[in-house]
């Protein structure tokens, strides 16, 4: 088992940033690639950012690129988000990801964290 714990949500004015944290623990050995995604009210869970666990891959959807950028701290077993130039369309509740194979449908997930960018 792997087990994912996210922080770092808030409240943030249109144009400022935040940077979210994903701390993995457990079995971490079994991870291949660990990834962000959001789900706004009233609408499905989408691919935001992930990387490989050797953090040699990273991918990220169209909507953020440029703004965010998804990083690793092999230390800490810690994948971070930082998200700048934040738009009020980036609103929504924010799960981290971990899959042994799949980089668009983990098998584990964290809790959640809301981020919430107002206009």
């Amino acid at each position: 088992q792997v087990q994912l714990v996210e922080s770092g949500g808030g409240l943030v004015q249109a144009g400022g940033s935040l940077r979210l944290s994903c701390a993995a623990s457990g079995r971490t050995f079994s991870i291949y690639t660990m990834g962000w995604f959001r789900q706004a009210p009233g609408k499905e869970r989408e691919f935001v950012a992930g990387m490989t666990w050797s953090g040699t891959t990273t991918r990220y959807a169209d909507s953020v690129k440029g703004r965010f950028t998804i990083s690793r701290e092999n230390a800490k077993n810690t994948v971070y988000l930082q998200m700048n130039s934040l738009k009020p369309e980036d609103t929504a509740v924010y799960y981290c990801g971990a899959d042994k194979i799949s980089w668009y449908r983990p098998n584990y997930w964290g809790q959640g964290t809301q981020v919430t960018v107002s206009s």
